[in-house]
C-alpha cells in the first residue's frame, strides 16, 4: 500500500504539472489572449504535442482500467480497439484534416453550420454536451476514483472531488494550450507505468526469471487470452464476433466517428500550426496506439494468473498495480493520474468550447469581447466539472465492465455520426433535412434492435442501422429534388495530397497489424 515516499511521488508530479501548464500558457505582458488562443492553442501547436494530446485525450480510466478489465475476462482480442484505431487515424489525417483545416473551424457543430444550416449544428452541439458530460466525464471520473479508492484508501467521493480539482487546476486557466504542451509528460508516465505494471507481473509470474520467461508461462497457461480472433464458442463472441471486428463495419464505423469527428480528438488537430504538421502529429499517435495492447492489456491478462479472482473485472489494474514497489508504486499511481487528468481536461475544454462557440454565442443579443467568450468557456468547465461528480456514482455505481458498457452505448448514435460527417464532407446532395433523418433513424433504429434483439452483437447492429440511416439520408435527399447543394463543399479545391514518409510510415504500420493479426488469429 502508498507510503509517505508514494505521497510524494504523486504530490511532486501534480503540483509539477500545475506549474508546467502555467508556465507553457502564459500570455505576452500587454496582450489579450483570444478565444483561438485559448480554445485552439492560438493554431500554433507542434507535431509532437498534437501526437501526445490525441493519445493522452483517449487513453484514461475508462481505457487503462476498463480495457485492462477486458483484458482479464476476454484476453488481448479486446485490443483491437486500440490496434485498429491506428488505421482510423491515418485515414483521419489524409482525407478529413484538410477540409477541416481549410475551414479554420473551432468545433465539430461549426462545421457542420457551414455546411448545412444552425439546427443541425445547434442539435449536434447539445447532443455533444449530454454525451461528454454524462458519459464521458462520468466514466473517467468513476473509475479514477475506483483506482484511487483500491490503491489508497481514500473514499470514491473524495477520489472524485480530488481528480475534477487536479483538472481544474492546471487546464482552467490555459485552456487547449496548456492541456497539449503538457501532454507529452503525461503520455511518457502513462506508457512508463504501464510497462512498469506488466514487467513487474511477468517477472513475478516467472518467480524471477525474467520478463521473456514469464511470458512465456501466461501464453502457456492462457493461450485462450492471446486469440485475436475469438471463436463462436467463446463467451465474449457477442461483443468482439470474431473476423467480423476486422471485415465487418461496426469497428471502422464507431473509429471513424471517434477519431475523425469527435470534438475532444480532433481540436488538437485544429489547433496544428499546419496541415503538415498536424499529419505528423496523427502519425505519431498511430504508433503509440500500436503500444497500447501491451501498456492496457497485458496487465489484465497477468491479473487472471496472479489473481484469477477478483468481485469486478475492472478491479484487475488497480489490483496490479498493488504488485509494485513503494516508490514505484507512486510514480506508476501518478501516471494513472496522469491519464485521468488529461483526458478531464480534454473533455472540459472540448465542452466548453462547444458550449461557448456554437450554443452561447448563438442565442446571445449582442458582440461578444474575446475576455467573455473565454470567461464563459471557463465557467462552462467548472459546470460541467461538477455535474459529473454529482452523477457518476448514481449513474455507473452498479457495473461490472464500464468499457463494454460505453461501447454498447455509444453504438446507438454513433452511425448517424459518422453518416452525417461523410455526406457533409463528400457528397454535395446532401441536405438539411437528409442529415437530421439520418440522425433520428440511427438513434430510433438502434433503440429498436437493442430492445427486440438484446443478444446481438452490437457491432453487427452499427453496421446495419449505418447503412440504414444512409439510405434514408440518400432517399430523403432524392425526394427533395437531388441537386448539389449551395453549401456543398468543392473538394477539386481541397489538398488531399501526402509527403512521402507519411506515406511510407503507412505502409510499415499496415504492414505491423497485417503480422499480428496473421500471427495470433
Amino acid at each position: 500500500m502508498f507510503n509517505t515516499l508514494d505521497w510524494i511521488i504523486v504530490g511532486t508530479y501534480c503540483l509539477g504539472i500545475i506549474c508546467l501548464a502555467t508556465y507553457v500558457s502564459r500570455t505576452q505582458s500587454g496582450k489579450e489572449r483570444s478565444a483561438e488562443d485559448y480554445f485552439l492553442a492560438g493554431r500554433s501547436l507542434p507535431w509532437w504535442a498534437i501526437g501526445a494530446s490525441l493519445i493522452a485525450a483517449n487513453i484514461s480510466a475508462e481505457q487503462i482500467i476498463g480495457m485492462s478489465g477486458q483484458g482479464f475476462v476476454v484476453g488481448m482480442a479486446i485490443a483491437v480497439w486500440e490496434l485498429t484505431a491506428a488505421i482510423a487515424l491515418i485515414v483521419m489525417a489524409k482525407f478529413f484534416l484538410p477540409l477541416f483545416l481549410e475551414k479554420r473551424i473551432y468545433t465539430m457543430p461549426q462545421f457542420l453550420e457551414q455546411r448545412f444550416d444552425k439546427r443541425v449544428s445547434l442539435v449536434l452541439s447539445f447532443f455533444w454536451l449530454v454525451i461528454y458530460i454524462f458519459i464521458n466525464l462520468t466514466t473517467v471520473l468513476w473509475l479514477g476514483s475506483l483506482a484511487i479508492n483500491t490503491l489508497t484508501g481514500l473514499s470514491l467521493t473524495n477520489g472524485l472531488i480530488i481528480l475534477a480539482i487536479l483538472s481544474l487546476a492546471y487546464s482552467l486557466s490555459g485552456g487547449l494550450k496548456a492541456v497539449a504542451m503538457t501532454d507529452i509528460i503525461q503520455v511518457v508516465l502513462l506508457i512508463f507505468g504501464g510497462l512498469a505494471v506488466s514487467f513487474i507481473a511477468l517477472g513475478k509470474i516467472s518467480e524471477g526469471q525474467g520478463v521473456i520467461q514469464g511470458l512465456n508461462i501466461v501464453y502457456t497457461e492462457l493461450p485462450e487470452k492471446f486469440d485475436m480472433i475469438l471463436s463462436p464458442d467463446n463467451p465474449s463472441y457477442q461483443d468482439l464476433p470474431g473476423i467480423w471486428i476486422l471485415i465487418g463495419a461496426g469497428v471502422w464505423i464507431g473509429h471513424f466517428a471517434y477519431w475523425g469527428f469527435n470534438q475532444y480528438i480532433t481540436q488538437r488537430a485544429l489547433g496544428a500550426k499546419s496541415i503538415k504538421e498536424a499529419q505528423k502529429g496523427v502519425m505519431f499517435a498511430a504508433y503509440l496506439k500500436l503500444l497500447m495492447p501491451i501498456v492496457i492489456v497485458l496487465p489484465g491478462i497477468c491479473a487472471a494468473i496472479l489473481f484469477p479472482v477478483l468481485e469486478k473485472s475492472d478491479q484487475a489494474y488497480p489490483t496490479m498495480m498493488s504488485l509494485l514497489p513503494n516508490g514505484l508504486l507512486g510514480l506508476t499511481f501518478a501516471a494513472l493520474i496522469a491519464a485521468i487528468v488529461s483526458s478531464l481536461a480534454s473533455m472540459t475544454n472540448s465542452i466548453s468550447t462547444i458550449f461557448t462557440m456554437d450554443i452561447y454565442k448563438t442565442f446571445s443579443s449582442k458582440d461578444i469581447s474575446q475576455a467573455k467568450l473565454i470567461s464563459t468557456g471557463r465557467k462552462a468547465v467548472v459546470v460541467s466539472l461538477l455535474i459529473a461528480v454529482f452523477v457518476a456514482k448514481p449513474l455507473l455505481g452498479s457495473f461490472d465492465s464500464i468499457f463494454q458498457f460505453i461501447q454498447n452505448f455509444t453504438g446507438l448514435f454513433t452511425p448517424g455520426i459518422l453518416v452525417i460527417f461523410l455526406v457533409a464532407l463528400f457528397w454535395k446532395k446532401a441536405t438539411t433535412l437528409s442529415v437530421l433523418v439520418a440522425a433520428m433513424s440511427s438513434l430510433i433504429l438502434s433503440a429498436v434492435m437493442l430492445n427486440l434483439l438484446p443478444d446481438f452483437s452490437y457491432i453487427h447492429r452499427m453496421g446495419i442501422v449505418f447503412f440504414a440511416s444512409a439510405f434514408g439520408c440518400y432517399i430523403t435527399s432524392l425526394i427533395q429534388g437531388y441537386q448539389d447543394q449551395p453549401k456543398a463543399i468543392d473538394l477539386k479545391g481541397i489538398d488531399f495530397s501526402t509527403s512521402k514518409s507519411f506515406n511510407f510510415n503507412a505502409v510499415i504500420i499496415v504492414g505491423i497489424l497485417t503480422i499480428i493479426y496473421g500471427i495470433f488469429s
